[in-house]
Parts: C-alpha cells; structure tokens; sequence
C-alpha cells in the first residue's frame, strides 16, 4: 500500500513540475532568469503539492508513534508468551491433553457432484443416456444404503423405533469391513481405562457374536475378535430378528429428489435398472456416495495425503504354539509402530504391547528375499486352533484413492501381488510360518479415507482430543485417534460425545450420512473412521429418522431430546 502511495506522489509531483514549467514564461536578461508565472498556475500547484507534503509528513509522524507502539506490543506479547509457555507445562505435568497447531495447513479441498462433472468435461467425451420410466420395486419409509457397522446398526435403531425399514448392501452379505475386507475388530482399542458406552449396538454386534461362538480374544487387551466368515450369518441373524427388510446384491447409482428433499434412489442389479423409494434415506457407504449424488458438497483429501488401502488376507497351516512363543521372545510395543509411521502419541501408549510385525519384514529384505522398496509390514490378530491366522493387515499400499476406478483397479492387483511377498517373508523369517500358505483374501479393499460431507456442524481435533461436549450429543466415543501419524489410545478414561450435527449435509434434507464419512477434520476423521464409532453415528441417524418421521417433520427439524431419548431407551449412553 505504501509502495502505491509512493508511486502515486511521484506522479503528481512529475505532473506539478511539468505544469508549473508549461504555464510560465521564462526570460533571461542581464545574465538572470527570470520566471513569469501566471495566478491560475500557483492556485495549481498549490493543490497539487501541499496534499503530497502533508501526507508525507503525516506518515513519518505516524511510523514514529507506530514505532513507540509496537515497542510496548512487542514487550506486551512477550510477557503473554512466557505465560502460556508456563501454564502449557503445568497441563503436561497434570496429564490434560495438549492441543497440537500444525504449521502446515491441510491441503483438503471442498468438492460436490457438480464439480466433478465439470472436471470431466474436460477430459471425457460423453453419451447421451436416453430417458426412461424406471420401475419402483420397494417403498419403505427409512431406507439404509450399504450394510456395514454403521448401517447394520442405523437400520436396527430405524425399526426398534417403529420405522418400516429397508437394509441394501451391494454385496452378497451383510457386515461392511468385517465380512468383506477381513478387518476382524469392531473395536482393538481396549485397554485398561477405556470408558464407552456399554449399551450401544456395537457392543450388542460384538455380544451376540460371542454367545454365537464367533470369536476369538484380541491379543494383550479385552477386545475381541469376530469370525469374518460367521459374522455373516451374526449379521443375518440381527437384521431378520429386528424385522428388517434386507436386499443384497443391489448398488445404488442415482438419487431420486424432489424441492432439495431425497425421496428415494435409483438401483442397478440382476433385477435390472430398478428404484426404491424412501422417506427418509441414511447413507452408510462409507464412502459418501449417495450424498456425493446428490450434490452435497464434501471434504477430500489429495490423493498423496490419504489414508491408505489395504489388502488383508489369512493364512494357514501356522504354528500357533511355535509363533506365540516367538512374539513373547520379541515383544512389540506401540512405539515400534513409530519406526514405520513416525507416529505422534501422548506418550503412555508407547509401552504397551502390540501384535506388530515390522523388524521382520526389514531383515526379509536383508535377506534379498522381498525388495528393498517393499512398504509391507502392520499387525496380526486371531489366531485359532485349526492353525489359521486371520485378519493379517500387513499390506498398506498408499496414493491410491478409494472412490477412482483405476485406483482401485490397480490397488486390488498390486495388493495381491504384495500379499505373496508378505507370505514369502513371513515363511523364511516369521517361527511358526514356515509352512503357512495363502488361506484367502478379503472379497474388497479396505479403504480409510474418501470423502467426509460438509455438515451442519463438523467435529475437530480439538474436539476429540479435548472431550468435547455437545447439547445434541448421540452416543459417545472413547479418545481413540489412529491415522495421519497421530495414535492415541484411551487408557485413561476419556471419552468425547458426537453431535447429531455432523450427520446432518448442508444442501439436502431428509438425508442423513453415517459411518466415517460424517463431517470433520483430518484428525477428527482418524477417531470417527473407526468401525465402533461408525456404530454410534448409524444408531443416532437410525432413531433420527425415525423420530422425524413420527414427528412429521425433516430430519434437520427433528426434536434432538425426543432422538435422544429414543436412544436413551436403546441402552445409548449420550453423556
């Protein structure tokens, strides 16, 4: 600003002296000059120039008092530094949780449907699809789209509350990333000092799975593991007991709108080209997909920052005695992890033990026996009698974007192919595998990351690390945070509640978004992406429809203390 003020002086002073010179007339007599200059002349010189000295001695008067200020802020600022500094080490030797200001900003970008279209017409030709009538097969009033944790549970607390309610997944199970990715823990997280709520329908997921005879301890804590394979028929069991309308191999490709409310969705399947239609409709694909068809805008982190993929597969044929020998002789802990992700921790997470293999996949490059550039290495879980060890998430492959094709085209094959590696390692360096072999894969990817919707209200790191607290709280969550290179577990009972705000999308109403595409930041995504909270998020959107819909109202009208005293009557601990 002052550069152009400067300028502009200039200028005017150039224009002053050209004008004064034009207008007067200059004689040279007895060798003297003399200058002739007219009344009009002076009157605009004087104009022009006495503006140009006053503004020039004003800012030498202001930069002198600005100068004498900014000494006592400067002194004022540093004496408010040094206080901080002091009560910022009484919160670490008191144990509160620090809040954490990263210099890099986040590089995430807000996107919707529409600028994805636009996006392609810059790339792509297009065809013009002719319209057509398009069968309704199915009405119902709270429709539940992908049926995973979180819709499992959004459609149980959707009929519990009296809404005739429709499950659609579109592969041929029920159970999201247990049954088809293999990931076998609703929650690994329990630790002694873990607080969450006991009466939610993870829990419940996790109870009758048990009293079913489908699982297996989680090694070093309280958690359990679930049998992929009979979690299918656990699923199948809670979803006909609760009287839900359950319709499988069925992908939902279009939304149905009417005045920016959603009134159903368009479906592709054997059947053919089908819809349904739907009071109320609850997105729980993980992914965000029916809120992206909408044109609901969301949060998407660049590709090179995301969360990774991975292929998690089973092997068997494992000595179970032999390996857990070994794992007692070469304990892992939490801060191995940190040789690989370079984790931040608050510290009393380091000692704990881990099922962690990392050190093992470092000396089967050693040993020329996988490649130097080889990323492979993560945890184990369950192992049984039979001599099967599941649920080995060794294979995190990064860059790859879960809601793009080819990526996800190339990250299947790539992780098959590491996936061989990851044996070959674990056969020549790993006791008790030396004769292990390929027991199966997951049926998909395990994704992490995608889109996370724009809503009403979107949670924070200093949210879930501070145990936020929240008027319209629907469940609450343990102080639980895995991914971006931050791990923080909850061992000393803190716990943050999640408002019903971030299920909420800002364009489209009637529309509810559950599972771990709720809104939030990067670090808030790290503990709301995790399958125990996708279940506290599905029973809140679940009874919000279905309170909504006896209210006669939307869903972003609905009567918060009438949901939540619905969840309240479902065993839901909100506070």
């Amino acid at each position: 600003m002052e550069n152009k003020k400067a300028t502009i002086g200039a200028l005017l002073l150039s224009f002053g002296c050209y004008y004064f010179f034009k207008n007067s007339s200059i004689t040279n007599t007895d060798d003297k000059i003399v200058i002739a200059v007219n009344s009009t002349t002076i009157i605009s010189i004087t104009i022009i120039i006495i503006p140009l000295l006053l503004s020039v001695f004003r800012k030498y008067h202001l930069n002198d008092n600005n100068n004498n200020k900014t000494n006592k802020e400067e002194i004022i600022q540093e004496e408010e530094k040094y206080v901080k500094r002091a009560k910022r080490m009484v919160d670490r030797w008191t144990g509160i949780q620090q809040q954490v200001n990263r210099k890099n900003p986040t590089n995430e970008i807000i996107l919707n449907r529409n600028s994805i279209l636009q996006d392609s017409n810059n790339n792509s030709s297009f065809y013009n699809e002719t319209s057509k009538l398009i069968p309704i097969f199915a009405e119902c009033e709270v429709l539940v789209v992908g049926g995973g944790p979180s819709g499992i549970s959004a459609a149980l607390a959707a009929k519990r509350a009296g809404a005739d309610t429709i499950l659609l997944e579109k592969f041929g199970c029920f159970g999201g990333v247990i049954t088809t990715v293999g990931m076998e823990t609703i929650g690994w997280y329990r630790y002694e000092g873990t607080v969450e709520s006991q009466g939610g329908i993870g829990i419940e997921m996790e109870r009758i799975a048990m009293q079913m005879g489908g699982t297996v301890k989680w090694p070093y804590n309280d958690s359990q593991c679930l049998d992929a394979d009979y979690f299918k028929i656990v699923a199948d069991h809670l979803v006909t007991e609760a009287g839900v309308r359950p319709i499988l191999h069925c992908l939902a490709v279009e939304v149905m709108l009417e005045n920016n409310k959603i009134v159903g969705v368009i479906t592709e399947s054997k059947s053919g080209r089908l819809g349904i239609r739907a009071k109320r409709v609850v997105d729980c694909t993980g992914d965000a997909d029916i809120a992206h068809l909408a044109g609901c805008s969301y949060r998407k982190t660049p590709k090179d920052e995301m969360l990774g993929v991975t292929t998690v597969f089973s092997c068997s044929n494992v000595n179970k005695e032999r390996f857990l020998k070994y794992t007692e002789e070469n304990p892992a802990t939490y801060a191995d992890w940190s040789r690989f992700w370079a984790q931040e921790t608050s510290g009393k997470e380091n000692h704990l033990r881990t099922p962690y293999l990392d050190k093992e996949f470092d000396k089967a490059k050693e040993l020329g026996i996988i490649s130097k550039r080889s990323n492979i290495g993560g945890s184990w879980s369950s192992l049984t009698d039979a001599g099967e060890a599941t649920n080995l998430n060794l294979v995190y492959m990064t860059n790859y974007d879960c809601t793009n094709v080819n990526d996800l085209t190339k990250a299947e094959m790539e992780g098959r192919k590491e996936t061989l590696d990851a044996i070959m390692a674990l056969k020549h360096v790993v006791p008790g595998f030396e004769k292990a072999k390929l027991r199966n894969f997951g049926m998909t990817l395990g994704g992490r990351d995608s889109r996370k919707i724009i809503g009403h209200y979107n949670l924070t790191g200093d949210d879930v690390k501070n145990q936020a607290k929240f008027n319209d709280s629907i469940g609450i969550f343990p102080e639980f945070i895995d991914g971006y290179s931050i791990l923080i577990l909850p061992t000393t009972g803190r716990y943050f509640e999640v408002p019903y705000g971030c299920l909420l999308p800002l364009e489209i109403d009637n529309l509810l978004v559950a599972g771990r595409c709720v809104a939030g930041d990067k670090t808030s995504h790290a503990a709301m992406r995790n399958m125990a909270a996708c279940t506290v998020t599905g029973q809140g959107a679940g009874a919000a429809a279905a309170i909504s819909l006896k209210q006669d109202v939307t869903t972003s009208e609905v009567d918060i203390e009438l949901v939540q005293k619905e969840l309240i009557r479902q065993g839901v601990r909100l506070h």
